[in-house]
Parts: structure tokens; sequence; C-alpha cells
């Protein structure tokens, strides 16, 4: 007989009993923050076209995408990326809406990642999507969103990176790099590798001033002094104006009293070419990982027939849960509920309470036992997390316990 498949394919994993209740509170706290800020919940597709993600939107790339083919002919995609679907769904329901326009979700993603990277390949996110605003002060809302979305979520101690993708492109443009060198140099300075970068610039003719910034990109973070620094080491128009959004940007921040959260590293960059301002990416200690991040893509929407800034962040809820756990900050979810316990003589008396209880909002469980409130009756109540057991013997005869008192 063919054996039987228990197991799950690398990358997913099944979420049940406390595990997910704590999951799910995490989300809901963070879901109710959106809310408070005016988002609205919207659901997209698991799958897709191909060509909502292809190359030219910037996204994830399309060895790392879960593709398939309908009966068609059509190439389809589980989802790597939430942006380019909420775009999508914008140009196509909002084209004419000039005004803010703000939506939420919280679903799968899935991408193809190397074995070796250990990372999950279905993930969860939960992100907040505001289109029609171009303003730094849209870009502090959202940072003030992720700050919020993750206190409510537990965390005590985390910060949130600024950083500027406009500055690189920039600099890049300045310098002659061809999409090549430029790739090449995005993900040095994302490493921190500040002798690869001296290599390629080496093989490259460019100023000195131009060789020096790019030098700092991989060692210059810090404060918003850090911003105002760069400032003199450049005349390039457009790299100053993405620094100077950054002032902007902290400027409004400030009124939401979060700046203590936030630091600045314009050597933070992004392997979604979409973006084209402000980067957000949140971190903290228990993990390895980015547990949010997120920036401004004023361009995407564009791709899809609408003009439209926009701006997004993503909270990474398996990332976030393990920092949390690793912490010791998830609670054990409270027992609730109530375990009602029959004979046969009973059944009659047990579904009546059981309808009272359940009318009244409760969480009951139904059980037929003819031994009682026995050891393992009392063990499987805490497995199923009940904090009561009612004991139904005949039509009038009823015995309660506390399980709480029993501790």
């Amino acid at each position: 007989m063919k054996e039987i498949l228990l197991h799950t394919p690398e990358g997913v994993r099944d979420i049940y009993n406390s595990e997910f209740q704590k999951k799910d509170t995490v989300e809901k706290n963070m879901k109710d923050v959106m809310k408070t800020y005016g988002f609205h919940q919207f659901i997209t597709p698991t799958f897709e076209y191909f060509d909502i993600f292809n190359k030219e939107r910037g996204t994830v790339s399309s060895k790392d995408m879960y593709k398939f083919v309908d009966r068609d002919g059509e190439t389809l995609v589980l989802r790597p990326d939430m942006t380019p679907q909420a775009a999508r769904c914008v140009a196509k329901y909002f084209k004419n809406e000039v005004l803010p326009i703000r939506l939420f979700y919280h679903g799968s993603v899935f991408v193809n990642h190397s074995g070796y990277q250990g990372k999950l390949k279905e993930s969860t996110q939960i992100g907040a999507e505001l289109f029609n605003d171009a303003t730094p002060e849209a870009d502090a809302e959202m940072a003030a969103l992720m700050i919020d979305c993750l206190s409510a979520s537990g965390l005590k101690k985390f910060q949130v990176v600024a950083g500027q993708a406009d500055f690189f492109r920039a600099l890049v443009e300045e310098a002659g790099f061809s999409e090549e060198e430029t790739d090449d140099l995005r993900r040095l300075i994302e490493m921190k590798n500040v002798f690869g970068v001296e290599q390629l610039l080496q093989e490259k003719e460019i100023s000195a001033e131009l060789k020096e910034i790019f030098r700092k990109l991989s060692t210059h973070f810090g404060s918003i002094e850090t911003i105002r620094g760069m400032k003199q080491l450049t005349k390039n128009t457009r790299a100053i104006a993405a620094l100077e959004r950054l002032e902007q940007f902290y400027d409004a921040l400030c009124l939401y009293k979060k700046e203590d959260y936030i630091s600045f590293d314009l050597g933070m960059l992004s392997q979604f070419n979409y973006y084209t301002g402000i980067l957000f990416r949140a971190y903290t200690h228990g993990t390895g990982d980015v547990i949010a991040a997120g920036g401004r893509y004023d361009s995407l929407v564009g791709q899809f027939g609408k003009q439209a800034p926009a701006i997004g962040i993503a909270v990474y809820s398996d990332q976030l849960l393990t920092a949390l756990l690793r912490q010791g900050l998830l609670e054990h979810p409270a027992a609730d509920g109530t375990l009602i316990l029959y004979s046969a003589a009973g059944k009659k008396k047990a579904v009546e309470l059981a309808n009272e209880f359940r009318a009244e909002g409760q969480s009951v469980t139904l059980y037929c036992s003819e031994q009682g409130v026995s050891e393992e009756m009392k063990l499987y109540a805490g497995q199923i997390g009940v904090s009561s057991i009612v004991q139904v013997l005949g039509e009038e005869e009823v015995a309660s316990l506390q399980l709480s008192e029993e501790k």
C-alpha cells in the first residue's frame, strides 16, 4: 500500500491550536489599528496572470514565482507580492478617483526561495496601501501606522529604518552605470560589502565626489543628521531633493511623536524596483529577518492605466510571531468556554444547556461520557482550552467545575 503522506512540502507548515490563536490575536490587533487610520480591507485572488508580476513591474524575479498554465494556455502565478495586485485594483475600480484611497489586506504570498535559505515559501502579510497622496505627510503617516501596528502586536523594542530609493537612482544615473552594474552595486551596498563596492568603483571612470558618496552608502547610517551631512557631498539636484524629502518626512513624523523609532540608512535598497522614494524596514531582536517593510511607488499604478502616487507598508506576520515568541511576549491564550459532559440519560438536558450558552455567545463543547469528570477529561479540557466543565447526569442533575479553581 502506498505510504500515507503526513508531512508538508519544504517551506510551508500547519498552524493549529494555541499557535493559531496567538497568530490570530496578533493579526487582529494590527488590522484593528489599520481601521483606526481609515483603511478598508480588500481581498485579491491567490493567483493572477503572470504579467501582473512580470519584470517590468519590478517585483519578484520570475524564477522565484510558482507558475502554472490554465486550460486556455495562459500562464498564471501564485501571488508573490500584494502591491502589484493593489495597484491593479485601484486602476480598475478607482480609475477616476482623485482623492486619497486607503486599502488594507491580509493574506498569503508565495515565493519559491532556494532551499538553503530556510525561509517560508508561503508566508502571511498584513499591509496597507495609500493612493492619491504624494506628500511627505503621507510618508510619515504610513511610518506611524507601521509603528503602531508593531506596538499593537505586543512588540516592545524595535526600530524602523528609512532610506530613499531615488537618491541611489539619481547617483547611478549621474555615474552612467549600466543596468547590470547598477544591480551589482545595489547588491554590494545592501550587503555592506565595502571591499566589493571599492573594486567595482575602481573599474569605472567617475568623479571622486561620486566615488566618495558610493563608498559612504555602505557605512553611512544613523539619525537625521546623517541625511543632512550627506547633502553636503553632492551637487546632484535630484539627489539633494531626495534627501530633502527625507527631512520633510522626519519633520512630519515628529508630529506623531514617533521619531525615536526611526533611523536612516541611505544604503538600504530594495529588490523591488517599483519603489521610487522613501523606503521602510523594521527590525527587532529574536529574528534576523525584516519584520515589516514598505515604501513609495509612484509609477506602479500608472503601468495599469491610472496615474496615481502611492505608498504602502507590509508586516510579515510569521517573522513577527517568531520574534514575539523568542522575546517571551506571546501570552498563552486564556481558557474560555465550557465542556459539557453528559450521560445517555442527560442528553436532552445537555443539549438544552448548550443551546442556552451558545445563544449568549459562549463556546460550548459537547461530549457524551459515562465516566464523568475524570483526570483524563480534565486533561482534555485543558487541551481544547475551556475554563469549566459541566456534568449532566440526568434530566435534572447538573454539576459544575471551574478548572481555574483546580490549579
